[in-house]
Formats: C-alpha cells, structure tokens, sequence
C-alpha cells in the first residue's frame, strides 16, 4: 500500500514540474505545479465524441489503456515493502499488462481510418517492440543477480554491499530511466509538445480522442510516467537508511527526475526518425552489457 501512496503523490506533481522547469529555463512565470492536473479534470468533467466511421474499438480503447497502467501500477514495490500484487515473475504481467493497453490504444489510432494516426500507430508499435527487449534483459539480469523473479524481491534484495552491486544498480537506474522516456514517447524520442503530425509519435495517435477519453489517456500518461520512474528510484535508494528517510529521498528524486525530463526538453533537440531506432537498440546493448557482468560476477561461465 505504501508503493501505491507514493506513486499516486509523486503523480499528482511529477507533470507540473517538468512544466515549471521548462518555462524557467524559457524566461516565463509558467502555470501553477497543478495546472496540468487541472486541464485534465476539466476534460474529464466534458462528454466524448466518437466519430460514425469508428467501431466500439475506438470507444474502449482509451479505458482499456487507462485500466491497464491502473492495475499495473499495483505491482510496484517501495524496496522491501510489499507492493499489493506481488508473485514470481510478476514483472512479466507488468510488462505485458502495459502492452496490452498500448495496443488497444494503437488499435484505437487505426481503427478512424487517419492516415495520420495510422503513421502515429505505426511509430508507436515499432518503438514499443525495439524497447521491449531491454526491460526483459535487465530484470533478467537483476533476476539473475539476486537470486529472486519478482519486483519486490528483487528490490529488497538489491543491496549496495560491494563495489560491483553499487555498479550494477546505477546501471540498471539509466536503463530504467531511459526505457521511461521511451515508453512515454518524451525526448530523444518524441516531443509532447509538437503539432507537426508528421514528426509526431503518441501525441498523433490521440488527435480523435475528445473529452473524457482524452482525460484518462492523459492520465494513464502521466501515472505511467511515475511508474517506471519508481522503478528507477528503487535502484538508487540505499536499504539501510531509516524509512522515513527512504522515502524523502524517493520523493525529492521524483523531482530530480521530472525536473531533469523538463531540462531535457529546454535544451535537447529530438533525434531524426532514422535515429530512433538506434538510440532505443543502444538502450537494450547497455542492459546486455549489464547481464554479461552479472553472469562473471556469479561464476556462470
């Protein structure tokens, strides 16, 4: 239950942090830490319009998407604490559960018959199957590392004992840190803010979504957001300070993180669609390169 606290509170601020850094370094006041929570409330509070040429699909696309990252999110542990679904090898329903989402809410893109949405689908599905490998590899090599398949015990036991366990949960932090910006389509990747339909990933795939569809699917954005940035903050949190201790330092490098998103996006230009693929299978080598570590560290060769 407590994962669950502290996912929830760091969503409630994480999205207007990376709004109120990306206005400083622009030269502007920016909206309140709260704005984005408020244009989605007033989404939620409008009626969706679902055009005649679309099936019941698009109407259950963004709930299904919505309902996925919910139950998702009951899987992330805070390190040693339990989070409320926990079994060996959950983290493969973690992964899946968000890919099924994805793909109804890629379905969704396809099914108004835009050939824009349709590119979007396109991008969306292709990224989603290169970055894929990298979340198996790495929890592999956690998995492998610790000597547990589930996410609680994974963290739990991810100790910085030695030299050689500080290393590998840096490591698997930028992974994780890395596979978020994909998953949630944030530069290199893609930018949240662009209207140009033709360099636009996961913002396009929504343009037909209205009102309170629009509301969850933003919301299910940034709750996923929160959710792989969590996992992140599990590899760099020591286990032997106090609780309360831990989860100051949880929230402060939610902060860290979304304010680092919104720096990132001040000054970084996104890469060139040819250059997607590249960065993304770069993501994935520095998570083999982590599992062959593991492997000598545990004498398996």
């Amino acid at each position: 239950m407590l994962s669950l606290v502290l996912i929830l509170l760091a969503c409630i601020y994480f999205p207007g942090v990376i709004v109120k850094v990306k206005a400083f370094f622009s030269g502007r006041k920016g909206p309140g830490i709260l704005q984005p929570w408020s244009d989605i409330f007033r989404l939620l509070k409008k009626g969706s319009v679902y055009s005649t040429s679309s099936s019941f699909i698009f109407q259950i696309g963004a709930s299904v998407y919505f309902s996925t990252v919910v139950i998702a999110a009951l899987f992330v542990p805070f390190q040693e604490t339990t989070a409320l679904v926990s079994f060996n090898g959950d983290f493969v329903l973690f992964a899946y559960l968000l890919g099924l989402g994805r793909f109804l809410i890629i379905l969704s893109a396809l099914d108004v018959s835009s050939g824009f949405e349709g590119m979007g689908a396109n991008r969306e599905a292709f990224y989603s199957m290169l970055i894929e490998p990298a979340f198996f590899i790495l929890l592999g090599a956690l998995a492998m590392f610790t000597g547990y398949t589930s996410f609680h015990d994974i963290f739990a036991s991810l100790h910085y004992h030695n030299y050689f366990s500080g290393i590998i949960a840096i490591i698997a932090g930028y992974v994780l840190a890395n596979i978020t910006l994909v998953e949630t389509s944030r530069l290199p990747v893609d930018d949240p803010l662009t209207h140009l339909e033709l360099t636009m990933v996961h913002e396009v795939m929504v343009l037909d979504h209205s009102g309170f569809d629009l509301g969850i699917i933003k919301t299910a954005n940034n709750l996923k957001f929160v959710l792989f940035s969590s996992l992140s903050a599990n590899c760099f949190i020591p286990q032997s300070l106090d609780l309360s201790l831990r989860i100051a330092i949880f929230l402060v490098l939610q902060v860290f993180f979304a304010g680092g998103i919104g720096w990132l996006e001040s000054f970084r230009a996104r890469n060139k669609m040819a250059m997607n693929a590249q960065y993304i299978l770069s993501v994935s080598a520095i998570a083999m390169i982590l599992i062959f570590v593991v492997i000598i560290i545990k004498n398996r060769i």
